[in-house]
């Protein structure tokens, strides 16, 4: 991965996931037909995942890899690689890793040891907005904001560098790990997806198991997270994730013991307009009660002086 690139700045353009002041006008418009989407997932589901990729390069412009550093990202990334080399001259596909600052030092150490492997991958990181590092992070938000107001969290440590880092790049398309076999609501994942603001989704892996994501990655000596060596999974920020026990899903230890199985990114964006819009009002129904409280004080100081002048 050569070109490193991090952003924890704000963008002044509008950003693709909708919130309660943001609009998806900014992204490239790839219009997909339900009809048509129908029609390219079931043809997608017959091909292998290298297969699928090699379709994507020809097919979206504007298109990016996310990752996480994940087992699926990291065979994707090893499979983009091998494309590369088939057509040198087409434009490469960057990928964007957004870096929450609580990852474990074990994923930042699989982050540098996959840029030394694929380094004409151009990697674009994204922190979350106006600070640099996890002290910086609770000095403006508070120790443990993950236990303290979890949507907050995922809002300004991963949706808001994701949204943040579509409207930089221009993002028209994304490639995520996502399979059916981790479960929970990933279950009936479709190869292509529109989200809500009208990003299109492609899950090249979605039809594989973990135990062919693992082959993939030892048949290719493609580097990974040396947590799956110790019980993990699915890794994500280290305040949130636990090994699995023989029998659980994959990401049964994401999140153990809360009812959340996603952080944010991969659900619906009206869950955060909905967010943003409940605390916009708040600020401002708090802005209202001080003005209105200023005016009563206010009336209340001259009627105490009314009271003197009369008495006097």
């Amino acid at each position: 991965m050569g070109h490193h690139r991090e952003s924890s700045t704000s963008s002044n353009n509008e950003s693709g996931y909708a919130s309660g002041s943001s609009s998806a006008s900014t992204l490239p418009q790839i219009i997909l037909s339900k009809a048509h989407l129908k029609h390219l997932n079931t043809t997608l589901n017959t091909l292998t995942p290298l297969e699928i990729l090699r379709w994507c390069k020809l097919t979206f412009p504007s298109l990016y890899q996310t990752t996480a550093f994940g087992i699926s990202g990291l065979v994707t990334l090893d499979m983009l690689s091998k494309l590369a080399t088939e057509t040198p001259d087409a434009p490469s596909i960057d990928a964007i890793f957004l870096d929450t600052l609580y990852h474990f030092t074990e994923t930042l150490e699989l982050v540098e040891k996959t840029k030394l492997r694929y380094p004409n991958v151009n990697l674009h990181v994204y922190k979350p907005e106006g600070v640099s590092t996890a002290q910086e992070f609770e000095a403006k938000y508070g120790k443990e904001l993950w236990k303290t107001d979890a949507d907050l969290y995922d809002w300004v440590a991963k949706v808001e560098p994701a949204q943040r880092a579509y409207t930089d790049l221009s993002v028209a398309a994304v490639l995520t790990g996502r399979r059916r076999s981790q479960g929970a609501k990933r279950e009936s994942l479709d190869i292509i997806e529109v989200d809500e603001a009208g990003l299109i989704k492609i899950n090249p892996l979605a039809s594989w198991s973990f135990a062919q994501v693992q082959t993939y990655i030892r048949e290719h000596d493609v580097p990974y997270n040396v947590l799956l060596d110790r019980g993990y999974k699915s890794v994500g920020d280290w305040h949130s994730t636990e090994p699995v026990r023989e029998g659980e899903d994959e990401r049964a230890g994401r999140w153990k013991g809360q009812a959340k199985t996603e952080c944010g990114i991969h659900n619906k964006r009206s869950k955060y307009a909905q967010y943003l819009w409940e605390v916009e009002q708040k600020a401002q129904r708090d802005e209202l009660d001080a003005r209105l409280g200023g005016l009563q004080l206010g009336e209340e100081e001259k009627e105490r002086v009314g009271e003197v002048a009369v008495s006097a």
